[in-house]
């Protein structure tokens, strides 16, 4: 198995260990597995240099390295409703587009057809993690400082559920909008597909 597969395939299995270390009520635990997280997250941006570095690009890794970001993305959605800070129709909302999309590609590359990133599914990817990674890290934080009196702290006085929201609606709005514009620019092959 090639590097950039194995990359992949590590962000699988860092997923479900982020989660269980976060989602524990220890600010040691929850400080690793935002550290798993952003490991985790890493491996995306290595794989893809590595296998265009070196022209490594094959059928499973098409298949699987969008797969591994959406398992990441997904966990760390369902982390954070669990912990409060996102709100869970918004996160059904960015999953369902999320698997929607991984459906047709599946479902064109198993057809001989492919499916391109569109500009906004890139930025709708940058901006996920971007929010994501920034709810993590006020969360991860707020551990450490919520009974402190380290000056820090003011950091994370302000109205914390209000920027989350805004940022998570922000993320929501764009992804459901590449889902739509996939659906039209697509619409064709979709209908093909699905005959």
């Amino acid at each position: 198995m090639n590097m950039p597969n194995k990359l992949t395939l590590s962000r699988i299995v860092l997923a479900p260990v982020f989660v269980i270390l976060f989602l524990m009520d220890n600010p040691l635990t929850r400080l690793t597995g935002f550290l798993i997280y952003c490991l985790a997250a890493l491996t995306d941006l290595a794989d893809g240099h590595y296998a265009r570095k070196y022209g490594i690009i094959t059928g499973f890794g098409k298949f699987m390295d969008p797969l591994a970001d959406k398992i990441l993305v997904t966990s760390a959605l369902i982390a954070l409703v669990a912990l409060g800070p996102a709100r869970a129709w918004m996160v059904v909302l960015i999953v369902a587009r999320e698997f929607y999309v991984t459906g047709i590609r599946s479902l064109a590359a198993y057809r001989g057809a492919v499916i391109v990133p569109s500009f906004w599914a890139k930025a709708k990817t940058v901006l996920q993690m971007t929010t994501i990674t920034f709810i993590l890290l006020v969360v991860t934080l707020d551990g450490f400082w919520s009974q402190s009196a380290n000056p820090a702290r003011m950091l994370l006085h302000f109205n914390r559920q209000l920027v989350y929201d805004l940022a998570m609606g922000a993320t929501t709005a764009l992804t459901l909008y590449t889902g739509f514009d996939y659906t039209f620019k697509y619409y064709s092959m979709i209908k093909n597909l699905l005959r």
